[in-house]
């Protein structure tokens, strides 16, 4: 798997229902749960910080996608609608 470009992550994957998974870098603390619960969504670079896999997720990953949302202390998560 690769890591997108950029400071953590920027643009996550496209998962079931049009959504993508995103990250606040500002907000994110570098704790890691979200990759503990993620993984096939989500790695941590060197320091700890998010880094959004850019492979195409299976729709299984949507309720993965949302336990590292619900895993994160700082809400730097969410899931933003495709238009």
């Amino acid at each position: 798997m690769t890591a997108t470009d950029g400071p953590s992550g920027g643009d996550g994957p496209s998962l079931a229902g049009g959504r993508r998974l995103r990250v606040d870098p500002v907000a994110c603390d570098g704790v890691g749960q979200c990759a503990r619960v993620a993984p096939r969504l989500i790695a941590l670079d060197r320091w700890g910080y998010p880094r959004l896999l850019n492979e195409p997720p299976e729709r299984v990953d949507l309720p993965a996608a949302e336990r590292a949302i619900r895993a994160c202390p700082f809400r730097a998560l969410w899931l933003q609608r495709l238009e």
